[in-house]
């Protein structure tokens, strides 16, 4: 049976050491989620495995202050990083495949708290979040952040040269950050990528599919899933396993509730959950990368993206409008990593190779486009629209692009001049502490969940492709999704 390590290859890539002769398990690397949290449920809940950067949502601000209420943040997480309860073997310092792990189990995550319960976001949530790690990279224990994972899209009605959240995207890609984007989940019904994926500098993923149930994603039995954004023009940098995933529930939490059929059969320790979507996707992608950056700590994103998509495995019968390079093979990406820091003829061609030379997004267009053609609306049905940010706040795209590349947009708990959040990480240093938000601000932000009971998320939805929310990329969560 392939199961999602053997199919991309990180099971044996755990096996290589680093300089310092430890396993590549995502050592010393810091992955930032940006989601709805993370819930302290047992694989990720050991001393120092989670720092909570601000709570930007509207539930921060209280008792839920950076809780998973959403459910979809606490999957993400236990995918890239969970880490199984058991005793490790004698030889490595991992669990056998029957035990839930995470893609880089050692890595640390830096949870940016942005959804609510119903799944609400708005784009001006996750551009000053992703402000906010840019500018803040370090966590309280020293571990550097070398990866974004945000699994989140909306449909813009711009392009990436000027779209907001594509320029904050890229942005952070500059400053030295990875950052894995969601393809989405429309399949053929849209012409282009989610935004932020629409960036070309950023790492778009789609989502693969097996054809066969029984080999899972073994060679020549993958293909990409039917709900994974195509396009003929900004396509999916490559694919990753994105079906059936099994990952940590976060109990209680609206999408542990609503979709008790993603329970796991047979897990008795009622643990683990199914879903699927180029969120999952994503989340593979980024844990990969945390191993990748382990291993070689110096490759920049630019690096990283060339060894991922160069040495990716062909997908048979498909195009790369759907599948962009195809499937990840983390070692081929070991071996081109390998070339790509020596410094030998071979090396520096690689590198010079590796250079992205696409037009620079300046993040002046409109925050309302950014949106996309699916508006949230209020708890009155009044669509969120207009240069507004979450907080009311007039958007001044020249005033935020300055900042944001300056890295000046935060300030203590203030972002472009406003106060989202507490200026400093909590005694325990596993939070930042919080700000009491006005309510009035929010009065106009509480989205409507009208659309949450569909049989898929519209386009401008996290991406998740079977939950039916607002904004987040996963594609299903029930057992008829696989």
């Amino acid at each position: 049976m392939f199961t999602v390590g053997t199919a991309i290859g990180v099971r044996d890539t755990w096996k290589e050491e680093d300089a310092q002769g430890r396993s590549v398990t995502g050592q010393g690397v810091g992955v930032a989620l940006l989601d709805s949290g993370v819930a302290a449920v047992p694989g990720l809940d050991a001393p120092g495995k989670v720092a909570h950067g601000p709570d930007l949502s509207i539930e921060g601000n209280g008792v839920l202050t950076h809780q998973d209420t959403f459910g979809h943040g606490t999957f993400m997480a236990g995918i890239i990083a969970g880490r199984g309860a058991t005793t490790p073997s004698s030889q490595l310092p991992f669990a056998p495949p029957s035990v839930q792990l995470g893609v880089a189990p050692d890595a640390k995550l830096l949870s940016l708290k942005l959804a609510t319960t119903d799944g609400s976001t708005d784009v001006s949530q996750v551009i000053a979040a992703l402000d906010w790690v840019t500018q803040n990279p370090v966590m309280p224990d020293g571990t550097r952040v070398r990866v974004i994972n945000l699994s989140y899209g909306t449909d813009s009605a711009q392009g990436y040269q000027i779209d907001p959240l594509a320029a904050a995207a890229e942005n952070a890609w500059k400053h030295g950050i990875v950052v894995v984007t969601s393809a989405g989940n429309s399949g053929t019904d849209t012409d282009q990528l989610s935004d932020p994926a629409i960036d070309p500098f950023v790492l778009a993923v789609g989502a693969a599919d097996s054809s066969d149930k029984v080999s899972g994603w073994a060679p020549n039995r993958t293909k990409a899933a039917s709900f994974s954004n195509v396009s003929a023009g900004r396509h999916a940098d490559l694919i990753a396993p994105g079906t059936s995933l099994v990952s940590l529930r976060a109990p209680g939490s609206y999408v542990d509730t609503k979709y008790p059929s993603g329970l796991v059969s047979g897990d008795d320790s009622g643990r683990l959950f199914r879903g699927s979507g180029t969120s999952q996707a994503g989340a593979v992608v980024s844990g990969a990368v945390a191993n990748l950056l382990q291993a070689f700590p110096s490759l920049t994103p630019d690096q990283v993206k060339y060894a991922l998509t160069s040495s990716a495995d062909p997908v048979k019968n498909a195009d790369v409008d759907a599948a962009g390079a195809g499937m990840i093979d983390l070692g081929n990406a070991f071996d081109v990593a390998g070339q790509l820091v020596k410094t030998n003829a071979k090396g520096t061609a690689l590198k010079a190779a590796a250079v992205q030379s696409f037009p620079a997004a300046t993040g002046q267009g409109r925050l309302d486009a950014a949106r996309g053609p699916d508006a949230p609306v209020d708890a009155d049905g009044n669509e969120i629209s207009g240069e507004f940010d979450i907080q009311g706040i007039p958007w001044n795209a020249p005033a935020w692009w300055q900042a944001s590349t300056s890295l000046t947009a935060w300030s203590g708990g203030q972002w472009m001049g406003t106060t989202w959040t507490g200026d400093s990480w909590a005694t325990d240093g596993t939070g930042l502490e919080s700000a009491r938000w006005s309510s009035a601000r929010w009065s106009s932000a509480r989205w409507s969940a009208a659309d949450w009971d569909s049989a898929r998320w519209s386009s401008a939805r996290w991406s998740s492709a079977r939950w039916s929310s607002a904004r987040w990329s996963s594609a299903g969560w029930s057992s008829d999704s696989w």
